[in-house]
């Protein structure tokens, strides 16, 4: 255990002084993110809580609250900023948004977290 509570103390002393940041890429064509202040599908679990929609190939956009705690920005349509104190907190919320679309082996299409790559497979020859 003693390991376990080095490390999260190191998250914490460090996400009070630096803060954590995790970069996502949105990879294919039509993939795009936005940042509003209400949304049509999601409810706010506090007062003034802001939503990250996603539009991601679906018949509707993916709305997702943003957790207190956690700054998100969009610097481009298919970039993600996210930052915070928690490293937890951050990483969970970057986990979540990644979960709607995992990169693919064959195309390459999906969302990356902190400069994540994958080996592109080849196409299958009968």
């Amino acid at each position: 255990m003693w390991g376990t509570m080095r490390a999260h103390l190191k998250n914490y002393v460090t996400g009070v002084s630096e803060g954590h940041v995790c970069i996502l890429r949105l990879v294919g064509v039509g993939y795009r993110a936005s940042i509003e202040n209400s949304a049509t599908t999601a409810k706010a679990e506090y007062p003034g809580q802001r939503f990250l929609a996603l539009k991601l190939g679906f018949a509707h956009p993916v709305e997702m609250g943003i957790p207190q705690g956690v700054k998100a920005s969009v610097p481009q349509p298919t970039r993600i900023l996210l930052e915070g104190p928690d490293k937890e907190v951050v990483t969970m919320f970057a986990a979540q948004i990644r979960d709607w679309r995992k990169p693919e082996p064959y195309k390459g299409k999906g969302i990356y977290v902190n400069d994540e790559t994958i080996k592109l497979k080849a196409k299958k020859i009968k």
